[in-house]
């Protein structure tokens, strides 16, 4: 196909170029003004007018005035605060060492645990108002460490080993729960995963568990020695009682001393010859021994 040379490309007219200039603002319009929330998540909106708006946003598709307002997410999903680890924490670098306390009697005690906890989702416009996006590192962990050390304060280093491990739990759910609570965080669960101990009472611990388990050896051998004595006493009684009724049975029937000699000489005989002229018949003598009976 030939081309005129004397034709001219004409350039775009006045009112193109304002369509074309409309059409691009109002899809900037449009995504400015369009947020979707992910699951999982809230949003808080700002107003550069009015400030923090009240409700909050659900999951999904949202509109706002573009350049005038702005989308704040919030994750309202359970999440969980460690303390005593190297897993890294919401609002936190790293994760967060463990907990020094001392307890009732002024024995050094380092706690680990883990917070369960997440946002009351219908009160972000208020927690995005008082506190703020880092409200874990201002409200969570200064709570948690205050908490904890004031708990551990009201038992002595017997009862924080051993004795009363879930109480102390309780107790720390129930105060950083009134705590978060004040800015509208719901406590889920509080799990103490380990306490460490000063070398010092660790190495008291292993020899008074050595001592109860040399106690419970020693307080087992009593026990046999015991049942070995009681064991000789019913034996002897027994005998005792035996020779009571041998006794009796020979005064009643003198031959039954020949007949347990013989007994006593090959078991299970029935009848001895003494001499030419005599036959002892001992299974007749036993019937008679029994009858006399």
């Amino acid at each position: 196909m030939a081309f005129n040379n004397n034709e001219q490309i004409r350039p775009p007219s006045f009112s193109a170029i304002v369509g074309i200039v409309i059409g691009l603002a109002v899809l900037v319009l449009i995504s400015a003004s369009v947020k979707i929330v992910p699951a999982g998540e809230r949003a808080v909106i700002f107003d550069n007018f009015q400030g923090v708006l009240d409700g909050v946003r659900g999951e999904g598709m949202t509109l706002i005035m573009p350049f005038v307002q702005k989308a704040i997410y919030y994750d309202v999903k359970t999440q969980n605060y460690n303390i005593g680890t190297t897993e890294t924490n919401q609002g936190s670098s790293s994760g967060e060492g463990s907990i020094e306390a001392r307890t009732a009697d002024g024995q050094t005690v380092q706690i680990e645990l883990s917070v369960l906890y997440q946002p009351d989702d219908k009160q972000l416009n208020l927690l995005h108002k008082e506190v703020g996006q880092n409200y874990v590192s201002k409200i969570i962990t200064p709570a948690i460490r205050s908490v904890v050390r004031a708990v551990i304060g009201q038992y002595n280093v017997e009862s924080v080993y051993s004795t009363n491990r879930m109480e102390i739990q309780t107790k720390m759910e129930e105060a950083l729960a009134a705590d978060f609570k004040k800015y509208y965080i719901r406590l889920n669960k509080v799990l103490i995963r380990n306490t460490v101990f000063s070398p010092e009472y660790q190495k008291a611990i292993e020899s008074k568990q050595v001592a109860l388990q040399e106690a419970q050896r020693m307080q087992y051998v009593l026990q046999k020695e015991r049942q070995e004595k009681d064991r000789k006493v019913i034996e002897a009684q027994g005998d005792a009682e035996s020779i009571k009724i041998r006794g009796q049975a020979l005064n009643s029937s003198p031959r039954l001393i020949q007949y347990e000699y013989v007994q006593k000489l090959t078991p299970g005989i029935k009848a001895v010859v003494t001499d030419q002229q005599t036959i002892m018949n001992f299974s007749n003598l036993f019937d008679e021994t029994k009858a006399s009976k």
